[in-house]
């Protein structure tokens, strides 16, 4: 069996077992009737009081959110990495570098930037 088609046969099971979770859960799972109390906005179990004073999350959250996402995903290359480098050769130990040296690279970035410390003040 060719590698190709088994994972085609991988990738139309799992469609195929969430096109079966999502339709189970539309004809089985619960179906609650709508009213006019579950219509209503919810705030921490009370009517919201003023509607107009809603502050906005400042943009400077973004930031630390998609350095973190960054840096989440090097750790899991790096794992990934770790886990295929079996046989170490110069190769696998350029790419670890490379990998090193991006995670420096934005480390020093977000230092240099004060990124963190506009988020603390």
């Amino acid at each position: 069996m060719s590698s190709y088609l088994t994972f085609g046969l991988w990738f139309l099971t799992i469609v195929g077992f969430v096109v079966v979770a999502l339709v189970s859960n539309r004809y089985l799972g619960p179906q609650p009737k709508a009213n006019n109390i579950k219509l209503e906005p919810f705030e921490c179990g009370a009517t919201p009081v003023q509607t107009r004073n809603v502050k906005a999350v400042p943009i400077k959250y973004y930031a630390i959110a998609i350095v973190f996402i960054l840096f989440d995903l090097e750790t899991v290359f790096l794992f990934i990495w770790a886990l295929g480098a079996q046989p170490l050769s110069g190769f696998l130990l350029l790419t670890f570098g490379f990998f090193i040296a991006l995670l420096v690279l934005m480390l020093a970035y977000v230092w240099k930037s004060r990124l963190i410390e506009g988020v603390t003040e």
